[in-house]
């Protein structure tokens, strides 16, 4: 099955995702707790600050969160734009409060930080740093541009330059660490819920497509016998009415048509497994049914069993999960893509684990990203624009992640590998390795067909 472009999610629109509620409220956090410091500060610790320059400041804050309120409804979200200038305005606010109230000499100079972590947490990368810019600007303007902090003796309260230069450098490492690392883990963080929904999506399809199938098998099973009787009538009908042509030919009609039922529900029901007695299959049937659709893609696909036989009386009957069928598909599908003419699918069993290893003659993968295959938006392998590309897209490991989930998922342990000189075919390399346990299906008596719901 070939895996389809997910569109579900704008990647452009991930910085729309803040509610301008949300910054609203940290912002009243902040207005509250800068005026609980003022007040500290002034009467418990006798300092003397310029109280009005300060109130102005808080003003400007307290003035821009009921303008919000009353402007905007509280579901609103906030564009990239609308974002960057947000925090702007907060990193704008706290320098000017700081400027006036020591500067770096002032210990709440760190909360510089605070709209530089926000931004990196919600915004692209561009944005990220054009917001860490301003900030180390605005940082090393309060450092060098500001009122003295002073008692109410006069006395003026600062520390050795040495010590604000420290305390300047600190800042400024923290706001690129912040910037580059909390971006670096939040995007990837993204990347990896959007391709866990990819997987969740492929395995529904999954799903669904096994329980349409399984209503069409169900249900040429049940109409199984009344088209049968239909035929046979009509051929006794077509016997009696000989010598009347125009009822024969009717009679005749009838036949025909209940023949072509079951014929159309024989082909619909092919895939359709879930009828109870079709839920298992042998290990090797199943693994030939995940490479199905990839077999008559202009690519030899060849089926080996080493020391096993197909034949072999001992092969194991597996449940049909539609994870195991959809992530060895998915795999199958990849060697194909990339194989210059031939793909090799070794299945393997014994009493403790069930195997299957797919090779393919390809160049394999680069060695630069072959300890992160299975990672979503992993670039592509190495090969050249002409040999072994897959047509139509040059691929971001999205395929691969999900097969890598599913199969997991099913108590399988993936290797990925290239092949050496002595291998049959010197690509890429998979190997999955269950359990036999997670996989295999006792035999027993099947009892009554269930019910199935599609929707």
């Amino acid at each position: 099955m070939s895996q389809s472009i997910i569109g579900y999610i704008d990647q452009n629109a991930r910085s729309n995702w803040m509610r301008l509620r949300t910054l609203v409220t940290v912002r009243w956090v902040a207005i509250t707790g800068q005026i609980l410091a003022l007040a500290v500060g002034q009467e418990l610790y006798g300092l003397s600050l310029p109280l009005g320059p300060c109130a102005a400041v808080i003003g400007l804050s307290i003035i821009a969160n009921i303008f919000a309120i009353l402007i905007f409804p509280d579901n609103r979200r906030l564009s990239e734009a609308e974002t960057v200038l947000t925090l702007l305005f907060d990193t704008l606010q706290l320098s000017l409060l700081l400027a006036f109230t020591g500067g770096l000499n002032n210990p709440f100079a760190l909360l510089i930080l605070a709209p530089v972590t926000i931004a990196a947490t919600v915004l692209p990368t561009r944005s990220t740093l054009l917001l860490a810019s301003c900030a180390v600007a605005m940082t090393t303007t309060v450092a060098l541009v500001q009122l003295p902090l002073r008692s109410t003796d006069g006395q003026v309260l600062e520390m050795p330059l040495v010590f604000v230069f420290g305390f300047w450098v600190a800042i400024v490492t923290g706001i690129l660490f912040i910037s580059i690392y909390t971006r670096r883990v939040t995007t990837e963080m993204t990347s990896m819920s959007e391709a866990l929904l990819a997987t969740q999506m492929a395995l529904a399809r999954e799903q669904k497509l096994t329980d349409l199938g399984g209503v069409v098998a169900a249900t040429a099973h049940e109409l199984g016998t009344p088209l049968a009787t239909i035929k046979l009538v009509s051929a006794e009908l077509m016997e009696e009415l000989k010598d009347t042509e125009p009822l024969r030919a009717d009679a005749q009609l009838i036949k025909e048509q209940a023949e072509r039922c079951g014929t159309i529900l024989r082909s619909m029901g092919r895939a359709g497994k879930e009828d109870l007695h079709l839920r298992t299959t042998l290990w090797s049937a199943l693994v030939r049914e995940a490479a199905e659709p990839h077999l008559d893609r202009g690519k030899t696909v060849t089926f080996a069993f080493e020391s096993n036989l197909e034949t072999d009386p001992d092969q194991p009957l597996t449940f049909r999960k539609p994870e195991v069928i959809h992530g060895l598909r998915n795999l199958i599908q990849n060697a194909v893509d990339f194989s210059q003419s031939e793909v090799r699918v070794d299945i393997r069993w014994n009493k403790d684990t069930l195997v299957v290893t797919i090779s393919d003659d390809g160049r394999g993968y680069a060695p630069q990203v072959i300890n992160r295959i299975g990672d979503p938006f992993v670039r592509r392998r190495n090969r050249s624009s002409t040999e072994g590309a897959r047509p139509g897209y040059d691929g971001m490991g999205l395929g691969l992640f999900i097969a890598k989930t599913l199969l997991e998922r099913s108590g399988a342990q993936l290797e990925f590998s290239n092949g050496t000189r002595t291998d049959p075919l010197r690509g890429a390399i998979v190997t999955s390795t269950w359990p036999r346990h997670k996989l295999e299906a006792k035999k027993e008596p099947v009892g009554k067909n269930q019910q199935i719901k599609v929707g």
